[in-house]
């Protein structure tokens, strides 16, 4: 192993609900690496990732030369972490009956429109009553793709953010998607209401985003986090209050859009976390839609796109503003225009349904 030597104190007479223990020795190929790096590098065997890692630390269960540390400490030769990994959780993950929007649905891939509110899989607070829970009721097989607590998601969408999303439905389309992602081969469009007045008309967010410093819940753009990058492009705005803007991944981070957004001064309207607590237009969670998702057919490889219209309760909240300013309608049909005509853009199609829906507050 490359930049540690490892002892272990595994489980007891095979006992997999006890307590095991993984002590590394840092060498000189890992001086000055941050604690979370050189842990998720070390016991990537042990299925830990980073932001486990950073999990375990927050919790005492990582120990640098037996006293706890912050995840940005940067190990020294000689060192010795100490990391005691929890046995997992187990999780009895029921089907429910609930209903779900679905998009699409072959043997291969179940594409969805989340609603509001809806968490994607089971976790701490929230074990039952998940996408998860009712995806399995509609797909019986789908059990164990991927994992116990997750299986077939690909990608997630936050509790309070609406759209689509793409499922797994077998091992070979999980691995084909998630490789797509990690390639930045998947489309995935956003449409936001933001506060205030974004200036410019289009531009990139480069900034890496990381685990908040000292809000740990939270996610931050921070010089050691990980690259994330958002484009933008502004579609109207409502004088100086709010802007309403199509954002594209390149990167897929935790709240990246939110955190984006919020890092440029324009935070989501209606989020709770990064935005202002008051939410002055009566949304119940932030104002963030994924309206286009575009990928590759694991099995085929044809390229499929495909658009979801918006909630009800943020179309509600357009054709307000709509009515205040109606100058921004106009705005919207201007960017329909420069995108021309072409019937495969997903996002001008997607545009046409929104000022379609919003032209109906003049008749």
């Amino acid at each position: 192993m490359n930049g540690a030597k490892r002892t272990d104190k595994g489980p007891v007479s095979g006992d997999a609900t006890a307590l095991k223990t993984l002590t590394f020795q840092v060498d000189g190929l890992s001086g000055g690496e941050r604690l979370d790096v050189f842990v998720a590098k070390a016991a990537a065997g042990e299925g830990i990732s980073r932001t486990r890692a950073q999990g375990l630390i927050d919790e005492g269960n990582i120990l640098l030369n037996g006293l706890s540390a912050k995840a940005s400490t940067k190990v020294k030769p000689g060192d010795v972490i100490c990391l005691v990994v929890p046995p997992p959780e187990k999780w009895d993950v029921a089907a429910e009956d609930i209903p779900i929007d679905v998009v699409y649905e072959d043997s291969d891939v179940l594409v969805l429109n989340k609603a509001r509110g809806m968490v994607v899989h089971p976790a701490a607070g929230h074990r039952q009553g998940t996408l998860v829970n009712a995806i399995l009721a509609r797909c019986p097989d789908l059990a164990g793709i991927g994992g116990e607590v997750r299986p077939g998601i690909v990608h997630r969408l936050d509790k309070d953010t609406t759209g689509l999303m793409v499922v797994a439905k077998n091992e070979t389309a999980l691995k084909s998607l998630q490789d797509q992602i990690k390639a930045r081969k998947v489309k995935r469009v956003y449409i936001a209401l933001c506060l205030g007045k974004v200036r410019r008309d289009a531009g990139t967010v480069d900034a890496p985003i990381g685990r908040h410093p000292v809000h740990r819940k939270k996610m931050a753009v921070v010089p050691t986090g990980r690259s994330a990058v958002t484009d933008y492009e502004v579609l109207a705005r409502f004088s100086g209050y709010y802007t309403l803007l199509l954002a594209k991944l390149r990167t897929g981070r935790t709240h990246q859009i939110r955190v984006h957004m919020a890092h440029l001064g324009h935070p989501v309207v209606g989020d709770p976390v990064y935005g202002r607590e008051r939410n002055d237009l009566g949304l119940r969670g932030q104002a963030l839609h994924a309206m286009v998702l575009g990928f590759h057919h694991p099995s085929t490889g044809r390229p499929m796109e495909f658009s979801a219209p918006l909630p009800e309760d943020f179309r509600g909240v357009l054709e307000s503003l709509i009515r205040k300013h109606p100058q921004a309608l106009e705005e919207l049909r201007s960017v329909l225009r420069s995108r021309g005509e072409d019937g495969l853009d997903k996002p001008a199609e997607a545009l046409q349904y929104i000022i379609r829906d919003l032209q109906q507050v003049w008749q």
